[in-house]
């Protein structure tokens, strides 16, 4: 004899939170024809962008307006955009709510949970099945061609915690809107911006292995390689062998160089 639970009684699974939440669809409708009147969007592949689950985007970056532009591609293809912000930020009562409302990761990246900020990012990622952009390189590509130049570990290192995948994307046309370390805004002519999605990159082999410096390594090196090659197919050109080193060449890491 069997002792059947009726169907109505049997737990449901959890329904997934909405992404595009009230607040979104809010600053989409604020952003979206101001976006619309600067530029035209052309997306290559789009249908690579996870539909659903918690990911990392890592695309080039050479123009301040660059996350409005990914995040215009990001919701786009149906995903909400996220960031990592400073948690000092969600301290202001006013800014801090929207970015909580907004879904944005706070880091903390100063004091005593400075160490562990990653791993409590990654794991909110994973947790809450989120979107999240990652700029590997930190900051405006220090090379003349806007090339990527050499990545930093953090995108790679959440990437390895969380156990989800980095999809490399790549852009071409917001430096027509915005030049590097330009304050101003072209809105005419209109322009084209053209964004290719890239297949996850393989870090299988580097998943369970201790997160030391040479996984790291390796792991944004592939990242890099992969984003170059994507932006290589929107160029027509062929990306440098070497990423740009600021430190090779005399220049620092963060701020303006020009």
């Amino acid at each position: 004899m069997t002792d059947a639970t009726p169907a109505s009684a049997q737990p449901r699974p959890a329904r997934r939170r909405r992404e595009k939440t009230l607040l979104w669809h809010l600053i989409a409708a604020l952003l979206l024809p101001i976006l619309t009147l600067m530029a035209k969007y052309v997306t290559i592949d789009g249908h690579k962008l996870p539909k659903q689950g918690a990911f990392i985007l890592a695309p080039n970056h050479y123009s301040e307006i660059d996350p409005v532009i990914m995040g215009r591609f990001v919701w786009g293809l149906g995903r909400v955009p996220r960031f990592l912000a400073k948690a000092s930020v969600f301290k202001n009562p006013v800014l801090g709510a929207i970015l909580r409302a907004s879904g944005q990761i706070p880091v903390d990246r100063e004091g005593g949970g400075r160490s562990d900020a990653p791993l409590k990012a990654a794991q909110q990622l994973v947790d809450n099945e989120l979107a999240v952009i990652i700029y590997p390189e930190g900051t405006l590509t220090r090379d003349p061609d806007l090339w990527p130049m050499r990545g930093k570990s953090g995108a790679v290192r959440m990437a390895l915690q969380a156990g989800v995948p980095i999809i490399p994307a790549a852009h071409w046309g917001t430096q027509q809107i915005m030049a590097r370390y330009s304050k101003k805004i072209s809105f005419f002519p209109r322009k084209r911006i053209v964004c290719k999605i890239g297949d996850p990159v393989d870090l299988s082999d580097l998943m369970g292995r201790p997160i030391d410096q040479a996984v790291l390594t390796e792991g944004t090196t592939r990242v890099m390689n992969a984003i170059a090659a994507l932006l290589g197919d929107l160029r027509g050109e062929q990306p440098p062998a070497e990423r740009w080193d600021p430190v090779k060449n005399n220049q620092k890491e963060t701020g303006r160089f020009e």
